[in-house]
């Protein structure tokens, strides 16, 4: 549809009631025509209500945008439940009515502003473009705004709030998820993403403020004239790359590094920050970027999905390059850059994928290395911590009984690990390691956020240590398993559009073995503990509540065998997925690696057939 067409769609809709025959949508509508300034997402607001079904104008116009684990996401259109120019401005005007009423210093101190590359050409409805808006609705109520002139990692805005001071932080972007998806991360003042009570009070917050300001909300070229406004991206840029600097353990050594690496930026924007990441750590030359996804593309045309965590399906470019140049390991980012996938070539043959579970085996173990060449005194491990979520690997748990160090477990998400960081460093404690299993790393604790960039170049000089001692990071690998104990996880997932069913196979979980009853077994193996955090329960605990705090944003229950498997299901926060996890552990000196993963297939498979089976017809599933 041209400029013109949708200005007469836009047009004929003001002139004539819009008319559904269902009265809340109706009214819904009327006051999306209202208040909506894009013309194009306006005229698609017409072509639904000629074109779609009722149920599906509802989803879109009768509800609203609730925070996940990673903020607001969803796809870009018309609505009050996607993401748009209007919801931006919602959503952003909320954010600012509650900083001023809580945080006295909030204009002064300022709103950091950062977008990632994706966007609708045909709706000009980019990331930028949205990052301008929120910056205008800050602007207009004399908020300084560090809105960055060009696209940056998501990690990059909770660092500059950290660096700058500023109140809170905005990342407009939907790092892995599908092309026609956008998002809106919130970090509050400490830098980590917003929690309770800052998140529910954000959202009542928009609902009392849907009716747009004032004209100059819409005006994206306000931060361009705005001496309120200024642009961070030197000076965070610098101070970034100085923080990364301070992750290298030997520069001289990564010089000479023979090892050649492979990098792809999944068309997103971490190829120009991960080849200066390499150069602060002495790596010459830098990585190899596949030149097809090397730039920025909001359409992904190469992959079918742009998330890295999919493994080898969306990695044989890297492989195919890898193997013309040489090169034995394959680094790739998602494309907001907080995310790392890794590979390695074994043998000149195959290529093995880490998953997020080995990696992060890897790397705490490489942590702890760099902090013991650096530190050595044991006795100081007991200020030592690093963070895990319920859902990852116990891998963490195993090294910290042998070595002396403490662990913790937050709800999965990087937002309460990020929180968490903050706690512990404000109480002097050194946080040397966080991750989550789905391919989110943190070495160190300068930024309490995953980051993709900077445990690139970390990978990279574990990589080139372990080769200069005759080893590759999987044989690296099966060392750590040998001394901590193997560690075997499988992770799987169905896809799954329809709420109402999710809701339904997680209260029949609930109910299993009869009214507020569990299931007794899985798979025909006993279950000795349930933790559900959604009610509280954890049969594990004397008291039977959970030591992790209630969570309502999704559904997540944990069920211990008598095998010694732990299996969570849950559901994703930022995709609508049901997420399976299962892992097995042995004591220290046992590899049965082939063994393990077989009783874990068995098991996810059990998983499947006992508690998603009824809802089949409204499940996509992936293959275990």
């Amino acid at each position: 549809m041209g400029d013109t067409e949708r200005d007469d769609a836009a047009a004929e809709a003001e002139q004539r009631p819009l008319s559904s025959g269902d009265e809340q949508l109706d009214e819904a509508l009327r006051r999306w025509m209202r208040w909506d300034k894009n013309e194009w997402t306006r005229a698609q607001a017409v072509g639904l209500l000629g074109s779609a079904g009722v149920s599906e104008l509802r989803r879109r116009f009768c509800s609203t945008l609730t925070f996940g684990t990673a903020g607001l996401r969803a796809p870009m259109g018309a609505g009050f439940n996607c993401i748009n120019d209007l919801t931006v401005v919602q959503s952003t005007q909320g954010l600012c009515a509650y900083l001023l009423s809580c945080v006295p210093d909030a204009g002064r101190r300022g709103v950091v502003v950062g977008f990632d590359t994706r966007g609708q050409p045909e709706s000009g409805c980019s990331s930028q473009r949205l990052a301008s808006l929120a910056a205008a609705v800050m602007l207009s109520r004399d908020v300084c705004v560090r809105l960055f002139s060009s696209y940056v990692p998501t990690p990059y805005v909770p660092f500059a709030v950290k660096e700058l001071g500023a109140a809170a932080g905005v990342m407009i972007t939907a790092s892995h998820n599908p092309k026609e998806d956008n998002g809106y991360k919130v970090y509050w003042c400490n830098g980590a993403q917003v929690t309770a009570p800052h998140d529910a009070a954000i959202m009542a917050s928009v609902k009392e403020h849907q009716e747009p300001w004032s004209a100059a909300c819409w005006d994206v070229t306000l931060a361009q004239r705005s001496p309120l406004r200024s642009d961070p991206l030197r000076h965070v840029d610098a101070a970034y790359m100085c923080a990364v600097a301070s992750l290298c353990c030997n520069r001289e050594a990564n010089r000479r590094c023979p090892l050649k690496f492979v990098h792809s930026s999944f068309h997103g924007v971490a190829h120009d920050f991960v080849q200066r990441a390499f150069a602060t750590f002495g790596f010459h030359p830098p990585p190899i970027p596949v030149p097809e996804q090397k730039d920025p593309d909001p359409q992904f045309p190469t992959v079918h999905v742009p998330n890295p965590e999919e493994g080898r399906s969306v990695l044989e470019l890297s492989f195919r390059l890898a193997e013309r140049e040489n090169a034995t390991v394959v680094l790739a980012t998602d494309p907001d850059a907080d995310r790392l996938a890794v590979a390695e070539l074994s043998d000149g043959r195959e290529w093995k994928v880490f998953s997020g579970n080995e990696l992060a085996a890897l790397l705490s173990w490489w942590m702890l290395l760099a902090w013991k060449r650096t530190c050595g005194d044991r006795g100081r491990l007991r200020d030592v911590y690093m963070l895990t979520t319920a859902v990852s690997s116990r891998i963490l748990h195993a090294l910290a009984r042998h070595e002396g160090f403490h662990v913790e477990e937050t709800l999965p998400g990087f937002k309460w690990i990020g929180n968490r960081i903050q706690e512990l460093t404000a109480d002097g404690k050194t946080v040397l390691f966080a991750f989550e299993e789905s391919i989110g790393f943190l070495c160190g604790s300068v930024i309490p956020e995953k980051d993709g960039v900077s445990t690139a170049a970390v990978v990279a000089e574990m990589a080139a240590y372990l080769h200069d001692r005759k080893l590759s990071l999987q044989q690296q690998l099966h060392n750590i398993y040998h001394m901590y104990g193997c560690h075997v996880s499988l992770t799987s997932y169905v896809m799954c559009n329809d709420a109402v069913a999710i809701r339904r196979i997680f209260a029949s979980i609930r109910d299993f073995g009869g009214a507020g009853s569990y299931a007794d077994a899985c798979g025909g193996v006993r279950v000795v503990h349930v933790r559900d955090v959604n009610t509280g329960y954890d049969s594990s605990q004397d008291d039977c509540r959970s030591v992790l705090p209630v969570s309502r944003s999704g559904h997540m229950i944990t069920f211990t065998l008598e095998n010694g498997i732990v299996a969570t299901l849950r559901t994703s926060g930022t995709e609508p997925k049901i997420k399976i996890y299962t892992e097995l552990c042995t004591a220290p000196g046992i590899s049965e690696v082939s063994r393990l993963e077989a009783e874990l297939r068995k098991v996810t498979e059990a998983l499947l057939d006992d508690f998603l089976e009824p809802e089949k017809n409204n499940l996509i599933r992936r293959a275990v």
